[in-house]
């Protein structure tokens, strides 16, 4: 099959004006996906702000093949999380610059270095936990997010300090107002904006930055150490710019998104009583668990590409230059055909088995898969067995918790409320 054409062929779509269609998808972002996947099938062209123009698939073979067609076809989108995160960001990136410092900045987060995270990622739940009040209900989210912050800070940087203290109360506020800024059409524009305000706390995030590289030992282990020592090939470091704006893209990106699958985790685990018996007597179900809690509540719903070369020809479409292509992670990992009875929460269906990473795609796919997914997965793995060792987490019959958008994630509307009692080194108490 060739990849290019002349003849453009798009997938049917809404034809309401471009504010209509984004009002839509703003105030009914996965709800309106169903629905449109429902009229137009698995794939619908929408014209929406910031992504303009866009083709939606859900079709697996479609998605394979736009995750492993080259840069030259298709590749990052102009507008990105740069916006928010920095143009040397990884989401910001594009091409062999994209590659170049992925191929840096993937050692830190794999193979043997996990091994001293996962002992960081351990104290730091145990601290957490132990403010937990016991049968009393209460959000978990909160928790799931110092736990990933704080872990983060301290494989990122090493030993507290001052930079640390302050890092920990600026980037709440940060990520959460950057995240509603990455998917809201707002102009930087005009004095009195949001953008001001995120504009002022990311030079105080750069001061702090600053001095922690002054700060930083040449020979150590921690991430920023690792940075500061790597080369290209030419023998020529990472910039302070490049070093600033990969450190907040590990920070936010190993930050909200875990905490919040976390959270979700809880709150599918006090819904289902029988899987958390059997995980109470077989450990080795906590790794399907944690792949079934990611494709049941996804908390990115979309990951996209853009055209760059007139008539690209993707599966049964043509696509002309410029045009956005968002997979709608949700929607596949709700397709009975790729997840036979999709709606049901079962984590028996990946025992024993790795998913088809071209199917199971929170991480997104191909050359621009989340390299932090090893990390995550190590962190949620962790959070996840202590709070099954230390803790009984009582179920219950409560509807499920809505799905509430944090901007970039998606959240449990409720935080993903629970209900603890302590166990005992006797057994339970």
């Amino acid at each position: 099959m060739t990849t290019m054409t002349s003849a453009v062929r798009l997938p049917p779509g809404p034809t309401a004006p471009r504010a209509v269609q984004g009002a839509y998808a703003l105030t009914q972002p996965l709800r309106g996906m169903r629905r449109l996947r429902a009229r137009y099938g698995d794939a619908f062209t929408v014209n929406v702000p910031i992504f303009g123009r866009a083709v939606v698939l859900s079709d697996p073979a479609e998605i394979k093949q736009l995750f492993t067609s080259g840069p030259e076809l298709v590749d990052n989108l102009e507008v990105n999380l740069g916006r928010v995160l920095g143009p040397h960001s990884m989401f910001a990136l594009s091409g062999d610059e994209h590659k170049r410092q992925r191929k840096l900045l993937v050692p830190p987060f794999h193979g043997k270095r996990l091994a001293t995270y996962e002992k960081i990622v351990e104290e730091e739940t145990v601290r957490e936990f132990a403010t937990w009040p016991e049968g009393k209900a209460f959000a978990t989210l909160p928790s799931m997010m110092r736990i990933t912050l704080n872990a983060i800070l301290r494989a990122v940087f090493g030993a507290e300090g001052a930079e640390f203290a302050e890092l920990r109360e600026l980037l709440p506020p940060f990520v959460t107002l950057g995240s509603r800024l990455a998917v809201a059409p707002i102009s930087k524009k005009g004095r009195f904006n949001p953008w001001r305000r995120f504009e002022r706390m990311r030079r105080e995030y750069d001061a702090i930055v600053d001095r922690l590289i002054a700060k930083a030992s040449p020979d150590g282990d921690d991430v920023l150490s690792m940075m500061l020592q790597t080369r290209y090939d030419d023998g020529s470091g990472l910039t302070r710019d490049e070093i600033s704006d990969q450190l907040l893209t590990l920070l936010t990106a190993g930050h909200e998104t875990t905490a919040t699958t976390l959270a979700w985790a809880v709150e599918r685990l006090r819904r289902h009583p029988a899987l958390l018996d059997e995980l109470q007597k077989d450990s080795k179900l906590l790794d399907a668990t944690i792949l079934e809690v990611q494709r049941t509540r996804p908390v990115i719903d979309l990951t996209a590409r853009q055209v760059k070369q007139d008539g690209f020809r993707l599966g049964r479409w043509t696509l002309p230059k410029g045009y956005a292509v968002l997979v709608s992670i949700a929607l596949i990992h709700d397709d009975d055909a790729v997840f036979p009875h999709a709606a049901t929460f079962d984590p028996h269906r990946f025992a024993g088995a790795r998913p088809d990473l071209y199917q199971w795609i929170p991480f997104g796919g191909g050359t621009r898969r989340c390299l932090g997914a090893a990390f995550a997965t190590m962190e949620m793995t962790v959070v996840l067995r202590t709070l099954l060792r230390d803790f009984t987490l009582v179920p219950t019959q409560e509807p499920d918790e809505r799905w509430h958008s944090r901007g970039v994630a998606y959240a449990p509307a409720k935080g993903g409320r629970a209900v603890v009692r302590r166990r005992s080194t006797g057994g339970e108490q």
